[in-house]
């Protein structure tokens, strides 16, 4: 990072020598900008775009002020200008055009338009920056690289990062609140901390404060509620996706508690808890830009604390006797790839005798008998294309197969496992139980760095478990998921390292239950075995 701003401090230096030699004034011809004439354009499509195009006698160049304290759009006579408004609703909007002609002389011409906007962010996009209408956010200063520097548009920063608690105090108590109404107008206010002050740029401080005289390197504090430009604290904010196909921030003559010039912000990482940014800023001198990272919590951030998921988003409580719903459910059917990647000897089928719905519960069914070739008959059913889901909670209350050789389960599966495999989809197994090993049941996460024979697996003792009815939980955020047994949690899985091979769970997955019988993990079948049920009285998802 110094050494960019070494680079800006020789090249304003070389500059400032080369501007010492005096020039032979010249005494330019004064004409006032005349017939100054304005045609706006309001795009039908209330995406909030606005054209200017200008024309004026005598005229040098055209400032366009689409907002107050905006900075103005430069552009030569004829040339068009457009903005975007993002603030959603009906209203009017004030368009002031200056027209400088030489020496400077300037005229300028006010307009007003009638807009009509409404910009929607994707719900859970919306839900996941500003929560249930309201959200604040705050930095992320007890992790290495909250803040940092490289050269710009790289997504992963390889330059500067900050480290924990290392930039300046009135950074750390400014607080980021993104909000909503039921009118779609997003709002956003950064509420500044001690005396107005946020951080601004060394390099920045100049273009607020001209008579200034910053040091080398060193960002400042200043109270921003005064500048001119002005920067504002409460306006509004959108997200969208851009060409390229990422998503962007964009925050409507603002800044996210650092200036740096940048106003739109490529996402690169959007959680419940966690926003991760990049701001390119404007070139200080024409080829350096810098990219400038920001990472936010939510205020009320707990690393140790699991997600609170509390709105009921899908359920099954099997109040209707016969097959399980087909809207919630379908099946896999045969005995797979090699009894379904694990050596297990059962067939799944949809039969009433082996999947059925009677007296409230669900009843899974693995028998011994003489089906297709195989030796024994059970059920796995899915929500694969019916119902997925990324990050919430899941409750199901169940009753366990038991005896020896069955292997009952309770998991999900990423949803894109059709395109890309396991283990890469990702898997998370709520609940495994082993008929051959009573009195315990297991949790685990499959990923490409750990699959099959996982190391991210924890049991925990249980009682009582296939005579009587125990829930079993998982919590998944963007960063953590946690296993429960009756809400008594007893495993989480948090890499230190989130990258493709220890973290798939940033997409959808969908449930699955089953008892399988034999296998890898269900192993050797008890001889006496003829049946063995599991029981669910529920499956309960909240986001």
């Amino acid at each position: 990072m110094k050494t960019i701003y070494k680079s800006i401090f020789y090249l304003l230096l070389i500059l400032g020598i080369n501007g010492c030699q005096e020039d032979e004034p010249k005494l330019e011809t004064l004409l006032v900008p005349t017939n100054l004439d304005i045609t706006a354009q309001v795009f039908d499509d209330e995406s909030g775009n606005v054209t200017v195009t200008t024309t004026a006698d005598n005229a040098l160049t055209i400032h366009v002020i689409f907002k107050e304290n905006a900075e103005p759009v430069v552009v030569s006579p004829g040339e068009t200008a457009q903005y975007q408004y993002i603030r959603s609703g009906d209203y009017s909007q004030i368009i002031t055009v200056i027209a400088y002609g030489p020496g400077g002389i300037a005229s300028s011409k006010t307009i007003s338009v009638d807009l009509s906007v409404r910009l929607l962010i994707d719900p859970d996009i919306l839900r996941k920056i500003a929560g249930d209408g309201s959200k604040r956010w705050v930095w992320n200063q007890k992790e290495e690289g909250h803040w940092g520097a490289d050269a710009a548009f790289n997504d992963e920063n390889n330059g500067y990062k900050a480290p924990p608690n290392s930039i300046s105090p009135c950074a750390y108590d400014d607080v980021l609140i993104f909000g909503y109404d039921a009118n779609d107008n997003y709002t956003y206010q950064m509420e500044l901390g001690e005396n107005n002050e946020t951080l601004v740029g060394w390099a920045d401080v100049q273009y607020f404060f001209p008579n200034s005289n910053p040091s080398q390197y060193v960002d400042e504090c200043l109270d921003i509620t005064n500048t001119d430009p002005k920067i504002e604290t409460d306006t509004g904010f959108l997200i969208f996706r851009g060409d390229d196909g990422e998503l962007y921030l964009q925050v409507e003559n603002s800044t996210l508690s650092f200036w740096s010039g940048a106003q739109v912000y490529k996402i690169l990482e959007l959680t419940d808890d966690l926003l991760s940014v990049r701001g390119d800023h404007k070139p200080i001198l024409e080829g350096i830009e810098i990219a400038y990272y920001h990472e936010f919590r939510p205020e009320d951030y707990d690393p140790n604390k699991d997600q609170d998921f509390t709105n009921l988003v899908w359920q099954d409580e099997f109040d209707t006797d016969g097959a399980p719903s087909a809207e919630n459910w379908n099946y896999d059917i045969g005995r797979g790839s090699n009894g379904w990647g694990n050596n297990e000897s059962q067939y799944y089928t949809d039969r009433t005798e082996n999947v059925t719905v009677s007296d409230g519960v669900l009843k899974i069914t693995a028998k011994k008998e003489s089906f297709e070739g195989a030796e024994y008959t059970s059920a796995r059913l899915k929500t694969q294309d019916k119902f997925d889901f990324t990050y919430g909670r899941v409750d199901v209350r169940a009753k366990l197969a038991g005896a020896g050789g069955t292997w009952p389960a309770i998991w999900m599966l990423g949803s894109n496992f059709t395109t890309v495999g396991w283990p890469k989809c990702g898997e998370i197994d709520i609940m495994e139980y082993v008929g051959n090993n009573p009195g315990t049941v297991q949790s685990a996460i499959h990923t490409p760095s750990s699959s099959g024979n996982t190391v991210n697996v924890k049991s925990a003792s249980i009682t009582n478990e296939t005579s009587e009815f125990h829930v079993y939980s998982v919590i998944w955020s963007g960063d953590k998921i946690s296993f429960l047994i009756d809400d008594e949690k007893f495993y989480s899985y948090e890499p230190d390292v989130k990258d493709e091979g220890t973290w798939p769970f940033d997409a959808s997955q969908f449930l699955i239950m089953n008892v399988a019988v034999g296998g890898t993990l269900g192993g050797s079948i008890d001889p006496d075995f003829s049946e063995s049920v599991m029981e669910i009285d529920y499956v309960r998802v909240y986001q």
